[in-house]
């Protein structure tokens, strides 16, 4: 069950062009930068962006933090990232959806770039590529050992953060609710085939993020070398107890 809980209903809908969604659970010590990123992004569009803060099993300052920066904050208990997100597109009021993790930071072109593309007519949406806060040869090295099997099962697509117009993330079914793990992957290349059903492609926004590297702070750079159990796990996708150790098991406080 989900309980709306607004702090931030100035807005009329006809306002509301980009409904920004966040998955957080006990997110305090990285979601302010999100939300900091975001509203650079947001210049350009006053009073038309939103962004839902999806509250998952909080017990830190995440809410107080979200609502400091008039986020629009839902509650839900779900250990499942794929009805978390799909909680937060659920009430969300702009014609484009973007996806965003809290560990995340998007680059201040990247909500101008996606509507530009959504605007051409070329693009059903997309992913977005960009970087690491840091990098060595064993993230490296993990990185390949993952992104090898996914591409083989998902093909060539881009994820870390989504961009699309609602009426399409609906047409799909938003995340697949089935998929524990690398429910991203499967949402895109879902994405790629109802784009090409329409005559659009599948975009990807060049350089638009930085993403954090707590899970190889944690666990060490090596890990998928190390467990490669939790390969399988991301190829399988329905692995509850993988889940659990990759998202909400992870917190470093």
């Amino acid at each position: 069950m989900n309980e709306k809980k607004s702090s931030s209903e100035d807005n009329s809908k006809e306002d509301i062009k980009i409904s920004i969604i966040i998955p957080a659970h006990n997110e305090e010590k990285y979601i302010r930068k999100c939300l900091e990123s975001i509203s650079k992004a947001s210049r350009l569009f006053e009073n038309q962006v939103e962004t839902i803060v999806v509250l998952n099993r909080c017990t830190d300052r995440t809410e107080e933090i979200a609502k400091s920066y008039q986020c629009i904050t839902i509650k839900n208990n779900d250990k499942n990232l794929s009805k978390i997100r799909n909680a937060g597109v659920e009430i969300a009021r702009g014609e484009i959806i973007v996806t965003i993790d809290a560990d995340t930071l998007m680059n201040e072109h990247v909500l101008t770039k996606a509507q530009e593309n959504l605007n051409s007519g070329k693009y059903i949406g997309g992913g977005v590529t960009g970087e690491f806060e840091r990098m060595s040869l064993g993230i490296f090295v993990s990185t390949l050992l993952l992104i090898g099997p996914l591409l083989f099962k998902y093909g060539a697509i881009s994820v870390g953060i989504f961009w699309c117009c609602k009426k399409d993330f609906d047409s799909i079914n938003g995340f697949n609710e089935d998929m524990l793990m690398a429910e991203d992957a499967d949402f895109a290349k879902r994405l790629k085939v109802w784009g090409k059903k329409k005559g659009k492609k599948y975009g990807t926004i060049q350089n638009g993020m930085i993403t954090s590297t707590r899970k190889f702070d944690k666990h060490g750079d090596w890990v998928l070398l190390k467990r490669p159990k939790i390969l399988l796990a991301y190829l399988k996708g329905t692995d509850q107890k993988y889940a659990d150790e990759a998202y909400y098991e992870n917190q470093d406080r």
